[in-house]
Parts: C-alpha cells; sequence; structure tokens
C-alpha cells in the first residue's frame, strides 16, 4: 500500500523517512522524489507498506504532525496506472499560452 507525504523539508532524506515511517510497520520502500535537473528534494515523496492496516495507521498518526521541521500531509497515493493522469517524471516544457 502506497502513501504519499507531501510537505516535506528539503532536508528529508529516504533515510529519514523510512526511519519515521517504520514506526507504524515494516517499510518496503521509501522515496523522496527528486528535481532531475537539481538533484533537491521537490518536498514529497512516497512510502510502501507491505500491509494496508500499517499504512492507514502512519496516515493517521502522521497526517498534519510536525516532521523534521515541516507539518507534513499524509494521504494515500494514487494508485500507478489507473485512470487518467501523466506520468510524474518527465515533461514540464510545454504549456503556457491560452486565454
Amino acid at each position: 500500500t502506497n502513501i504519499k507525504s507531501s510537505g516535506l523539508a528539503w532536508h528529508t532524506d529516504e533515510n529519514a523517512l523510512r526511519q519515521k515511517f517504520e514506526e507504524f510497520g515494516p517499510v518496503d520502500e521509501a522515496v523522496v522524489v527528486k528535481d532531475r535537473d537539481t538533484g533537491r528534494s521537490r518536498g514529497f515523496g512516497f512510502v510502501r507498506f507491505s500491509s494496508e492496516e500499517h499504512a492507514d495507521k502512519a496516515i493517521a498518526e502522521m497526517n498534519n504532525v510536525e516532521f523534521d521541521g515541516r507539518t507534513i500531509r499524509v494521504d494515500k497515493a494514487s494508485e500507478r496506472g489507473s485512470g487518467g493522469g501523466g506520468g510524474g517524471f518527465g515533461g514540464g516544457r510545454g504549456g503556457g499560452g491560452g486565454g
């Protein structure tokens, strides 16, 4: 079960994220999303739990809580591949115009 945490401090790394969320159960994966040009954190990340129960507990206890100096938001991540929405990586160059 994937959860998304947004509002992360710029200095929060994947180890810090994993350690914090392991308080709620075994973490399969913890990822801080980085800007592909600068390598800096984009201020959000994902944590994958093997158990939905642990994920739900983490959401309940971590949403709107201060972590690493910032109040973060924690919610279920939208499952990959469902519905529309483009990939988070790449793109980002187009747009503009409109009226």
